[in-house]
């Protein structure tokens, strides 16, 4: 018997989409509660591997009454999903397919869509990585083009641009980043580009890199790419305004949370510069900016094309992180209520430094987990 398969990118576009997906998770519980494919309408179950060795029948009232419907089987690498869709196609499911590459290629794949045009021509792309959370971008114009907090998947971004003639000319981290491993200096590496990092976040990095200080411009094209240092996150987070339209915020503000003050140690001395960057500095900037963050944490804040991004007008009306009026209650919510740190954040940090030389298999075993840069 063939079992069926299906890519992670096929598995992404029914997301974006909107279909119904019903999904059985065979890794183990502890696996699965930490970290697992969502969406929309996105049903998961857990039925761990070494449960269905002698078959599914213990657990049929989990899974779809009609044996027609579609079942999608993931496991860590995409092995253990071919044996377990071998047992639910025994058991008269029909229509069941593994998922080729497991959770580490769901973590790896990269969705890019098109944010919208820019005013002066060209237009900014937004890159989803839906099984981690993170989101890059690239701004093109006339031909050039600048890729911002890129993530070490770099063929990516390589190759989308050769489909469309883009010359990369910058690469640009709004920070240094703690919970992924950047590409940036690889891509500015490997495509003759200048890459710009925030001084004050690179004190300790082991290569040559380009400062982006508050207030420099860059221009790509006919486009204009504005930085303002944002501080709370890291000491030097950095946002971007494109063009008067845009605002990439990095980790300092999301559409559902806000960032967190203390993946370098330092919570209690960011703090401070958190609050400043998101109840004055950024309470400065024009309500119709489109927020473009570097992360998102869960499927309710993607829109219909699967892009993450909305008014910073309609943040300051929802986003609980942004009406907290007591310094003192917003100091305690952003210290004393944060989620688990990411995994392997130090040696994340430390390989973005230039210090930590991981090769590939461990870069991917690093990154393994959902993304926790935020307070909610």
């Amino acid at each position: 018997m063939t079992v069926k398969t299906i890519t992670v990118k096929e598995i992404a576009n029914k997301i974006i989409r909107g279909e119904d997906l019903f999904i059985v998770d065979v890794r183990n519980q502890e696996e699965y509660a930490d970290w697992r494919i969502e969406g929309k309408n996105v049903q998961v179950v857990n039925i761990p591997y070494f449960e269905v060795l002698d078959g599914v029948d213990p657990f049929l009232e989990q899974l779809p009454k009609e044996k027609e419907n579609e079942i999608y089987v993931v496991c860590a690498k995409g092995g253990s999903s071919l044996f377990v869709a071998e047992k639910l196609e025994q058991a008269g499911f029909s229509h069941v397919y593994s998922i080729e590459g497991g959770m580490k290629a769901w973590s790896e794949h990269l969705q890019p869509v098109k944010i919208a045009e820019l005013k002066n021509g060209g237009a900014i792309y937004q890159f989803v990585r839906l099984g981690k959370g993170c989101l890059s971008y690239l701004i093109e114009s006339n031909g050039e083009g600048a890729l911002i907090d890129t993530n070490r998947m770099t063929d990516v971004y390589v190759e989308f641009a050769k489909e469309r003639e883009i010359s990369i000319k910058y690469v640009i981290d709004t920070h240094l980043h703690a919970d992924h491993i950047s590409g940036g200096r690889k891509l500015a590496e490997q495509l003759g580009a200048t890459y710009y990092l925030p001084p004050k976040d690179a004190t300790e990095v082991t290569f040559s890199y380009a400062p982006i200080q508050d207030e420099d411009l860059i221009q790509v094209g006919h486009a204009v790419i504005e930085a303002v240092h944002s501080p709370g996150h890291t000491i030097g987070s950095t946002s971007f305004i494109i063009d008067d339209q845009y605002l990439l915020t990095g980790d300092v503000l999301f559409i559902d949370s806000i960032g967190r003050p203390d993946l370098a140690g330092k919570a209690q001395d960011w703090v401070g510069d958190l609050r400043k960057t998101l109840y004055e500095r950024y309470k400065q900037l024009a309500d119709d900016l489109l927020v473009l963050p570097a992360h998102f944490m869960v499927p309710g804040e993607m829109n219909d094309d699967g892009s993450v991004g909305t008014t910073l007008g309609m943040l300051y009306a929802k986003n609980h992180g942004l009406n907290i009026a007591s310094e003192e209650e917003f100091r305690k919510t952003v210290t004393e209520n944060l989620p688990p740190q990411p995994n392997a954040y130090q040696e994340i940090r430390q390989t973005n430094m230039g210090k930590l030389h991981p090769d590939e298999e461990q870069q991917r075993e690093m990154e393994i987990g959902p993304n926790r840069c935020a307070v909610r």
